[in-house]
């Protein structure tokens, strides 16, 4: 079961949440990402969160799942929503933007939750975000940007192939290394890593 998730960063354009949204079996909004989701003509299957963002409806057409816990972000309330309906592969919208620390505290989620899903992508108009504890591999068009960020602190034993700026067995860490807009040279790039959670964002 493949979900599609609207958070309430920059929203999605229309065009994008459509062309998801035809994949998808369950659409969820993330608190304020419900509301991107009505504004844009689509109905949610559900939307979930602590419902600060969200107004509902008296008598919705979609189910409102209310959780109130502030331990988690209303991401991971829908994350969690999604895993509880047997969702395996999950793409996210409108994860990053609008604040600062909801970016950095959503690049957290992507290492908190990449692990529960066979696939978990966040995703915007340019660039496509996952995160690798071995190895990935993807066919682009020559030229397209694609940065490594080292979000487990240290990363260590990098190997690239079909990079300009190609790692050999080297190590990346925060504050210290990162891989920031490096590009493809080849059709396919790969990228393996020995220990440590690397995020790649790479241009669609």
């Amino acid at each position: 079961m493949h979900a599609v998730i609207v958070s309430n960063g920059f929203p999605p354009s229309k065009s994008l949440l459509e062309e998801e949204f035809k994949a998808a079996d369950l659409l969820l909004g993330a608190d304020g990402g419900g509301r991107t989701i009505l504004n844009h003509g689509f109905k949610p299957d559900a939307v979930v969160g602590d419902l600060d963002s969200f107004d509902a409806p008296e008598t919705p057409a979609f189910k409102v799942v209310h959780r109130p816990d502030q331990e988690t972000n209303d991401l991971e309330k829908a994350l969690t929503y999604a895993l509880e309906q047997g969702v395996e592969t999950c793409t996210v919208l409108g994860a990053f933007g609008h604040r600062m620390d909801h970016s950095l505290k959503n690049m957290s989620v992507l290492n908190k939750f990449h692990s529960s899903f066979d696939e978990l992508i966040f995703r915007d108009e340019e660039f496509d975000a996952v995160l690798i504890e071995d190895t990935f591999s993807a066919r682009l068009p020559v030229g397209n940007i694609v940065s490594l960020f080292p979000v487990s602190g240290e990363v260590t034993g990098i190997q690239t192939e079909g990079l300009m700026y190609a790692l050999n067995n080297e190590s990346l860490e925060t504050g210290v290394r990162d891989g920031t807009s490096n590009e493809t040279i080849s059709d396919e790039f790969s990228i393996r890593i020995e220990a440590g959670a690397l995020v790649i964002f790479f241009e669609r």
